[in-house]
């Protein structure tokens, strides 16, 4: 598939401040748990949900009764740290989010930057930083998440107003959100998609959990007209199709179903791209579908899976800015989710050696 979303993209010296991320930032309270610890907390075993009343006794009992890792998390956070792994040269992406005047902030910034990542956060003096509990069952190979959003649902749309949040937005060539964001600030999404559309640009959205579809389908119906690159996994896909009442049954129709719903740049066709574990990843390009193939991880390999969808997204975008085609581009993808599944959280110990295959 000798496919490129935009012939802007060329080589790989990637100028800095090309991609824009704009999230949640968490700190991610991760721990190995039974399914009874699930069960009390009325949690399933590989999910995403917003943390609520009944959940919140939850992270007390984790830094009680357990020996949390803590790790710098959010999704696109973790997604736009990916991509600066793979392409080595700081402040290639940038990275928009609200967090607390709080230790967690300070954590997160730190990790973020040494990552290469330029952060822009919105600074709250009520709330404390968000946090995102990682609840690993079956070794590791299952991962529950419940994020107590706090500061990060307090974002506000005037932040990307800023002077200094503006200049980084006219730079970029590339933006990128998650479903989660939907739920914090979807006006400031929208104004990144438009002027991504006017400027003739990338927007690349992650459709992120199955209760995006049924909770916030409206604000994602809004913005879906704008997203050229549309990521998903098969449980995520599965549930678009059902609350958008879509009529295919099988991954391959639901993805080429959602490439052909309406598209506002009339330049291009969009990209939709479904993963599905270890089974090929789904590629939807100009109405056709290309498989492209997993290599499985030992089970022995796999240390933590919480992380895999954004490590896979972030090795992606990191090859759409290399002007690379849509194969290579989700081969970096997998090659990212196989190196971030054998690590505690999306954590990187080497540098990154991708090389595509033929």
């Amino acid at each position: 598939m000798e496919s490129y979303i935009m012939e802007q993209f060329k080589g790989d010296n990637v100028p800095e401040g090309t991609v824009v991320g704009i999230g949640n930032p968490l700190l991610d309270i991760s721990v190995m748990v039974d399914n009874d610890f699930l069960k009390k907390y009325d949690l399933k075993p590989n999910d995403a949900v917003m943390a609520e009343e009944k959940h919140l006794p939850l992270y007390k009992e984790l830094t009680d009764n357990y020996t949390p890792e803590y790790i710098a998390g959010g999704s696109v956070q973790n997604t736009v740290r990916v991509a600066q792994w793979i392409l080595k040269k700081p402040k290639i992406c940038s990275y928009f989010g609200c967090v607390g005047n709080d230790d967690y902030a300070k954590i997160l910034k730190d990790k973020a930057e040494h990552d290469g990542v330029n952060v822009l956060y919105q600074v709250n003096d009520e709330k404390p930083t968000g946090t995102c509990a990682v609840l690993l069952t079956s070794e590791g190979n299952c991962r529950s998440l419940c994020a107590n959003l706090a500061a990060a649902q307090v974002f506000t749309a005037d932040h990307i107003e800023k002077p200094e949040c503006k200049e980084v937005i006219q730079k970029a060539k590339l933006f990128y959100s998650s479903g989660f964001f939907l739920a914090v600030c979807p006006e400031a999404m929208l104004s990144l998609a438009k002027h991504a559309l006017e400027k003739n640009y990338i927007f690349a959205l992650n459709v992120s959990a199955p209760f995006v579809m049924e909770f916030y389908k409206k604000q994602l119906q809004d913005v879906l007209p704008y997203v050229d690159i549309l990521f998903g996994n098969e449980l995520e896909a599965t549930a678009f199709a059902k609350f958008f009442e879509l009529k295919g049954k099988t991954l391959q129709e639901i993805a080429l179903e959602i490439a052909a719903l309406p598209y506002l740049n009339k330049t291009r066709e969009r990209v939709v791209v479904i993963t599905q574990s270890a089974n090929p990843v789904i590629l939807v390009d100009k109405g056709q579908i290309t498989l492209v193939p997993v290599k499985p991880l030992k089970q022995e390999q796999i240390k933590d899976t919480n992380g895999a969808g954004d490590a896979f997204t972030g090795g992606f975008l990191s090859q759409i800015v290399r002007g690379r085609p849509l194969k290579e581009c989700a081969q970096c993808g997998i090659y990212s989710a196989r190196y971030v599944i054998q690590h505690s959280g999306c954590s990187f110990t080497t540098p990154s050696d991708f090389t595509p295959e033929p």
